[in-house]
C-alpha cells in the first residue's frame, strides 16, 4: 500500500490539473481527487498495469460526472460565472495545477471561461488529446464510446474553440510591464493614461456570485472600463491596496480594502493594449488566496 500511496502522490499535481482545467475551480477539483484517492486505495493496484492511465482516467471520470451536476448549478448562478482564480507564484504559491509546469496558456482564466462553452464530454475530450497528447483510444476508453465518435468530439471542440477564443500573443515581461504601467497610471488618478493602455473595444467580466456586486453582463469600451476601476479608488481612498501577482500563470491584480482580498483581476493583452479584463468579486472563490496572503504576512 505503501508503493501504491506513492504512486498517487507523485501523479497527484497532474490528477488536480486536469481536475482544475475541467472544472474551474480548485476546491472542486480537490474533490475530485480525494474520491479518486478512495477509489485507488480499494483498487488492487497489482491488478493495475499502468497506473499513471488508471488515476487520470478515474480522474477524468469523475470530473466528466461533476462537472455535469455543477452545470445544472450554474445555470441559476446570479450574473457572470467565471473560474476560481489561483496563485502560481512559484515556491511562494500553495499547491496549484501550475506545478504540472506547463504552458499557462492552457491555465489562464481567459481559456478557462471559453472551454465552460464545451459540454462535458467535449471538454474532457479536448483536454485530454491537447493537454495531455493521448490518443484517441485511450479518449475513447474514457468517454465510453468509440473512436471514431471520440475523433469527432475532438475535431469539433477544436473548431469550437478556435472560433470563440481570441489568441493574444505578448510574452510574460511585456504583460508584467503594461500591467504595471496600468496599475501605476491608477494609483496617480490618470484616467487618460488608463484608457491609453486599453483598447477601445475591451470588454470587462465580473463575477459577484449575488454576494458582492457587480456588473451583470459584459461591459465593453475602454472609457466605462476606466471609471469603472478607478471608482474603487474614489470609494476607499487610503485604504485600498493594489498588488501585482501570477494569476493562472499571468501578471494579474490583488485588490485589497484594508486587510480583505476585495478582488482578483485577471488581464488579456495584445499590441500593447489590454484587451479583456476579468474581475473575480465571488468571496468563496477568493478565500484560498486571501488565507495565502495572510498566512504569507503573519
Amino acid at each position: 500500500m505503501e508503493d501504491a500511496s506513492a504512486i498517487f502522490v507523485s501523479l497527484q499535481p497532474r490528477m488536480l490539473g486536469m481536475a482544475y482545467r475541467m472544472l474551474g475551480s480548485l476546491s472542486e477539483a480537490e474533490d475530485v481527487v480525494q474520491d479518486v484517492w478512495l477509489r485507488w486505495h480499494d483498487t488492487d493496484v497489482g491488478k493495475v498495469d499502468n497506473a499513471e492511465a488508471w488515476l487520470v482516467s478515474a480522474t477524468m471520470r469523475r470530473a466528466i460526472d461533476h462537472l455535469r451536476l455543477a452545470r445544472r448549478a450554474r445555470e441559476e448562478y446570479v450574473g457572470i460565472w467565471l473560474p476560481e482564480p489561483v496563485l502560481t507564484d512559484g515556491a511562494d504559491a500553495p499547491s496549484t495545477p501550475e506545478q504540472l509546469h506547463e504552458a499557462a496558456a492552457d491555465l489562464s482564466i481567459a481559456f478557462l471561461t471559453v472551454l465552460e462553452r464545451l459540454s462535458p464530454d467535449a471538454r474532457a475530450a479536448f483536454l485530454l488529446h491537447e493537454v495531455l497528447e493521448a490518443g484517441y483510444p485511450e479518449i475513447a476508453d474514457v468517454l465510453s464510446k468509440s473512436e471514431a465518435a471520440t475523433r469527432q468530439i475532438v475535431h469539433r471542440a477544436k473548431k469550437q474553440l478556435r472560433e470563440q477564443r481570441p489568441v493574444y500573443a505578448v510574452s510574460g515581461e511585456a504583460h508584467r510591464h503594461i500591467l504595471q504601467g496600468f496599475v501605476d497610471r491608477l494609483a496617480r488618478g490618470d484616467l487618460e493614461g488608463m484608457k491609453a493602455l486599453m483598447s477601445e473595444s475591451a470588454t470587462l467580466l465580473g463575477d459577484g456570485g449575488g454576494v458582492v456586486t457587480s456588473v451583470p453582463e459584459p461591459m465593453h469600451g475602454a472609457d466605462r472600463i476606466t471609471a469603472l476601476l478607478f471608482a474603487a479608488t474614489l470609494r476607499y481612498k487610503h485604504d485600498l491596496r493594489l498588488e501585482l501577482a501570477t494569476l493562472n500563470g499571468k501578471p494579474g491584480l490583488l485588490r485589497f480594502v484594508g486587510v480583505r482580498l476585495e478582488s482578483a483581476q485577471s488581464f488579456d493583452i495584445d499590441n500593447d493594449r489590454i484587451q479583456r479584463v476579468y474581475v473575480q468579486l465571488n468571496p468563496a472563490k477568493l478565500q484560498r488566496i486571501a488565507q495565502h496572503r495572510v498566512a504569507h504576512l503573519q
